[in-house]
């Protein structure tokens, strides 16, 4: 057989494979206000942004009190703070928001997904909800936004709390970044838009967690339902190809206390990191470091972490002011 035979043969199996699998694993989209009506319950609710976005945030307890803002990781929602808004939100002011291309807000008009666009996110729904000055917590992807942030406006940010959180460099291991190597890789990642398995949201799960207890339907079901909400695969791929830049230069302008919150067990963030963050962290204050648990503590051990929460803003002095 020619080479040119074995190619046209060749080609002729890949397209009869990925029509299997669309047609095998394919998934169609969810509309938004499907979802919407399924999860956007009280409290919930949706903030126009100036550049035309809807931001969904859950915003609760006494507005008297202190305000946490807190943001969740890389493909994960609102609902990760749960655990500790129920916890906190008798003394303080709790507000939950999905991030851009993810949970309810879903894909935004200025398609931007880069750390500076994240950014500029947080602070918009911070003004349009009228907050002057706030604790801002992150996990994961959400604590390198929040270190970003109180980088950039040490002026608003009382307590920075990290959880897990991204930002400094680290060696990711082989079956992590797989995924990720995934969606920068042309015609595969226009593939992942059409096939989202919910074996690969249960995997994903459990990876992160080492409580599996944690694990259930409903959490599997909330975030197989968000990854296929209409627009949010072209967000996904649209935010694994932008810069996510980090925080390892800009750590010296992070002037808020900081409180830092690690699974002992984390196979997404090493450990490791969070002992970087409390070396080069001007105002690091305190930092825990939770047995058996992985890449999750606010739903891993809710209990311990949320009481460390409380008790750094209770007794933590705020960051000093000063303008930009």
């Amino acid at each position: 057989m020619s080479r040119r035979r074995v190619r046209l043969f060749c080609a002729a199996g890949v397209a009869v494979l990925l029509t299997a699998a669309f047609w095998y694993f394919g998934e169609p989209e969810i509309p938004r206000a499907t979802l919407e009506a399924k999860y956007a319950r009280p409290p919930s609710q949706f903030v126009m942004l100036p550049d035309g976005a809807r931001a969904h945030v859950r915003d609760r307890g006494p507005r008297s009190g202190h305000t946490i803002v807190l943001l969740h990781g890389s493909n994960a929602s609102f609902l990760t703070w749960e655990p500790w808004a129920k916890r906190l939100e008798d003394t303080f002011r709790v507000v939950t928001v999905d991030l851009p291309g993810h949970g309810l807000t879903g894909a935004v008009p200025n398609t931007d997904y880069s750390q500076k666009g994240m950014t500029t996110f947080v602070g918009e729904v911070a003004d349009v909800l009228g907050l002057q000055t706030f604790a801002l917590g992150g996990n994961s992807m959400g604590g390198r936004i929040a270190a970003a942030y109180a980088a950039d406006h040490p002026q608003r940010v009382t307590h920075l709390i990290l959880v897990d959180a991204s930002g400094l460099p680290y060696a990711r291991s082989d079956r992590v970044s797989f995924a990720f190597r995934l969606l920068r890789t042309p015609v595969v990642n226009r593939i992942l838009m059409h096939v989202a398995p919910r074996a690969i949201v249960v995997w994903g799960v459990r990876e992160a967690v080492a409580h599996k207890d944690i694990i259930t339907d409903a959490m599997i079901d909330s975030a197989w339902d968000f990854a296929r909400m209409e627009g949010t695969r072209e967000a996904m791929i649209a935010r694994a190809a932008a810069s996510s830049g980090g925080v390892r230069d800009r750590v010296d302008d992070i002037t808020a206390p900081t409180l830092i919150l690690w699974g002992e067990d984390d196979r997404l963030i090493p450990v490791g990191i969070a002992h970087q963050f409390r070396a080069v962290l001007p105002n690091a204050k305190k930092l825990v470091i939770y047995p058996e648990t992985g890449h999750l503590p606010q739903e891993e051990v809710a209990d311990q972490s949320a009481a460390e929460v409380r008790a750094f803003i209770t007794e933590a002095p705020r960051t000093p002011q000063r303008s930009d």
